[in-house]
């Protein structure tokens, strides 16, 4: 597990002043990694948030603010996207990140060489972090898997396989698009209720999932698993994930199969990437496994991972109507779960995933999965919040949802919070549904 060190202390503050705001996403505590452009001709970049402002890693890199581990992790930088920063590992990430809170400090002394590197981030166009070569999401919450089960297995809600290991499907990596990306309503094969025969058009149960995205960093090599004590040594960071999904058209082609088409048409992540560096205040145990969980497997257990594998991360979701923008009614929350709740950990999904000696690559995305909770507040997707449309849920303004309808926007944001330390975000994923196509 990551040691805490100086970049975590309370006490920094930046020269960047917007970065010292309360309630700032980016405090130079957090220091995340994403990919940008300034205008339509500009070859997009990395660069680190910090405040309101990204600063450029490459112009830095010109101006020789690195040195040693953290200039070839610079160097990685100049490119246009963060594959190459993640298969250098964790310790050149790590460097890099020390060297930049260094440099951002207000003990900096002078910082007008560095000033020179910072862009408004309001002039920025985000992009995709990594050239994402294969996606995998996970099914990790036994809140949401038992939600789920029980519309269309209550007498047996949860399979029997979800406790002894963590179950998965290959996605589609060419539909996963950066935050902002509208999402086109899809077409699909579906078997309306009641109906002996399927029909063919727009899903009429269009939903979000609540995920959060995990970005390999180093990968391994073909036929060796990575094994859970070393998992995290490959993971790069964190984002928001929302895995859209038509449910009318996943239930009916998820037989026998797993999901196709009702989850392949769009995925957005947001684009600023919390290294898990960022994160080592925010760890926690392992989710409780309960009396009756059949007892893990050696590559899916050990003491690190049941001390800390779990990430303390909350989670929000807002719907934001059309009528309610007419109105300017602010976008509703509707879901508060915590990622620490996850059954779980991604040191587990990692070891699993590779234990059959599967390569992960760097830039790789495995989603987490629907981020549930036990209370009604804390359920991440709409099948489960309105009961697969049995039970509307009432947004201000007199309208209600049981799927999203064109127009709606869903706005994910993400927090985490510890006594002793400042608090950091995750920015927003952010997509709003448009009409089908003709």
């Amino acid at each position: 597990m990551i040691e805490l060190n100086e970049t975590h202390d309370p006490a920094l503050r930046s020269w960047v002043t917007s970065a010292n705001l309360p309630g700032c996403d980016f405090p130079i505590q957090n220091l995340p990694f994403g990919v940008f452009s300034l205008g339509n001709e500009d070859k997009p970049r990395i660069g680190v948030a910090i405040g309101d402002r990204i600063f450029d890693i490459a112009a830095a890199r010109f101006r020789n603010l690195f040195q040693g581990l953290a200039l070839e992790a610079a160097m990685a930088c100049e490119q246009d996207a963060l594959n190459d920063l993640m298969n250098l590992g964790r310790e050149h990430a790590g460097a890099l990140r020390l060297a930049l809170s260094r440099l951002l400090r207000t003990e900096a002394g002078d910082a007008s060489v560095a000033a020179e590197c910072l862009v408004p981030m309001a002039d920025a166009t985000m992009h995709l972090p990594a050239r994402i070569a294969n996606y995998t999401d996970f099914y990790t919450s036994i809140h949401h898997a038992t939600n789920a089960g029980k519309m269309v297995r209550p007498e047996n809600p949860l399979l029997s396989n979800f406790r002894s290991l963590p179950v998965a499907y290959h996605g589609r990596a060419s539909t996963i698009s950066v935050s902002g990306t509208p999402c086109i309503r899809p077409h699909g094969q579906s078997l309306p209720s009641g109906a002996t025969e399927a029909v063919y058009g727009p899903t009429r149960k269009l939903d979000y999932e609540l995920e959060v995205g995990i970005f390999i960093g180093r990968g391994n090599a073909l036929g060796r698993p990575i094994p859970i004590g070393q998992a995290e040594q490959h993971v790069f960071g964190l984002c928001l994930f929302n895995d859209w999904s038509a449910r009318d058209v996943q239930r009916w082609e998820s037989q026998p199969l797993g999901p196709f088409l009702g989850k392949s048409f769009l995925s957005s992540v947001s684009p600023w990437v919390v290294t898990m560096d960022a994160l080592a205040p925010f760890r926690s145990a392992a989710a409780d496994r309960g009396v009756d969980a059949p007892m893990l497997l050696p590559n899916l257990d050990c003491p690190a991972n049941r001390v800390s594998g779990a990430v303390d991360i909350a989670l929000e979701a807002r719907i934001q109507t059309a009528r309610m923008r007419e109105e300017g009614i602010a976008a509703h929350p509707v879901s508060h779960p915590n990622f620490v709740d996850q059954y779980w950990t991604i040191a587990q999904m990692v070891a699993h995933h590779t234990e059959n000696g599967c390569r992960l690559m760097p830039g790789d995305l495995l989603g987490s999965g629907t981020v549930s909770g036990r209370r009604a507040d804390q359920l991440g997707c709409l099948l489960e919040l309105t009961r697969d449309a049995s039970r509307p849920l009432e947004l201000p303004g007199g309208e209600q949802r049981t799927y999203l309808e064109d127009g709606d926007d869903i706005i994910f944001r993400a927090h985490c919070r510890r006594d002793g330390f400042v608090a950091i975000g995750f920015g927003e994923c952010v997509g709003r549904v448009v009409p089908a196509l003709t």
